[in-house]
């Protein structure tokens, strides 16, 4: 079986990531295209500063009649179901076996590649869910040319690049303005900006937890923070390497970014840094969590056994009286004593009371009688 598919998900929070490994001896730039991804659609955005085109190609060749022209192209490809379009696709654009392998085979790790004419760039992208704590991860490929950007995407549901869709077709900022360069710049800065509505869910997740762990700790409490911390770990790994690509980017000096973009490249560098910083936080938080959890656990399993020992400690004498006057010998005296028996449960009752009373006094009673049992 030349191609695996693996999808982890949990109970409340589901990411999906999709997994792929070639047997060794395997042809480089091989593909292997996934029987369940949606079909491959193509939409293109060609502008310049004063006209802008939206429209579907219906096949990859018809992107040549925009690849020569002066304006800005922007060629979506959602879908990675349709390995012959994806071909054909490729060499329209003149793409290396390889980079093709990259953006259908993924995940890739995020990286950047510059092949004579073209720019590759491997991202990331997240998306957080509606009404749960959680995200949508899918890898976005990018080509820059010379006055054009490829990008291909997984799934077209999760898909952060609408900001900058609306500034193209409503002529917002400067984007019109400038070159290809800059669209690949605010693309990349789109998806970087998507992981912080995702850190901000988490963060206001954890200080429910945290007010629940200290009031009332149990398992699921256990299950969900360890479900965050493992989901925290995810955007880890996605964000780390990125901000690798980005200062690469900055820093490399490659021909198809102007030195204007790379100061735009250089905040968006900040952004990857204060997202790594929201991780790592969150990541200690959650950790500490675990640490509070556990004590929680044990303070209220020390509370339950100073309860039974108190009660246990009130019960002893009573049981040896009771022992005592239990056992069958005949030279008792109290046994023919008319006011034995009163005597004896007065004596039993007033040996309770007095524990309970030393006991109070002591502060041993304090935090006894307010146990948890949920």
């Amino acid at each position: 079986m030349e191609k695996k598919r693996q999808r982890l998900s949990s109970t409340k929070n589901k990411f999906y990531t999709r997994d792929f490994y070639h047997q060794p001896g395997t042809i480089p730039g091989t593909i292997f295209v996934d029987e369940n991804a949606l079909p491959s659609k193509i939409f293109l955005i060609d502008y310049t500063q004063t006209d802008v085109i939206h429209k579907q190609l219906k096949t990859p060749e018809e992107c040549t009649l925009y690849l020569d022209k002066s304006s800005v192209s922007w060629v979506d490809v959602q879908g990675l179901g349709s390995a012959e379009i994806l071909e054909r696709l490729a060499q329209v654009f003149e793409l290396h076996p390889l980079v093709l392998e990259d953006m259908v085979n993924g995940p890739e790790r995020p990286k950047s590649e510059d092949y004579d004419d073209q720019l590759v760039i491997i991202a990331r992208m997240v998306v957080p869910k509606e009404k749960i704590c959680g995200f949508y991860s899918e890898q976005v490929s990018f080509v820059l040319g010379h006055n054009y950007v490829l990008t291909v995407q997984e799934e077209p549901e999760h898909d952060c690049f609408h900001p900058v869709r609306a500034r193209i077709s409503y002529n917002k900022g400067t984007i019109r303005k400038r070159q290809a360069d800059y669209l690949a710049y605010a693309l990349l800065d789109a998806i970087i900006d998507g992981f912080f509505p995702v850190l901000e869910r988490y963060g206001e997740r954890l200080e429910e937890l945290e007010e629940e762990v200290m009031l009332n700790p149990n398992r699921k409490t256990l299950q969900e923070i360890y479900q965050i911390r493992r989901e925290l770990l995810q955007l880890r790994r996605a964000i780390w390497p990125q901000r690798d690509v980005i200062n690469s980017l900055v820093r490399d000096g490659y021909e198809l970014i102007s030195d204007e973009v790379r100061i735009y490249l250089r905040d968006c560098y900040d952004h990857t840094v204060q997202v790594m910083d929201m991780v790592e936080t969150y990541r200690e938080l959650a950790s500490g969590l675990m640490d509070v959890y556990l004590s929680a656990i044990s303070n209220r399993m020390n509370e339950i056994m100073k309860f039974l020992t108190v009660v246990s400690s009130i019960f002893i004498p009573l049981t040896f009286i009771a022992g005592v006057y239990g056992m069958n010998f005949e030279r008792m005296p109290e046994l023919k004593f008319y006011w034995g028996y009163p005597i004896c449960l007065a004596a039993m009752a007033a040996i309770a009371l007095g524990l309970v009373f030393f006991f109070w006094r002591r502060g041993w009673l304090e935090n006894s009688s307010t146990i948890n049992h949920d």
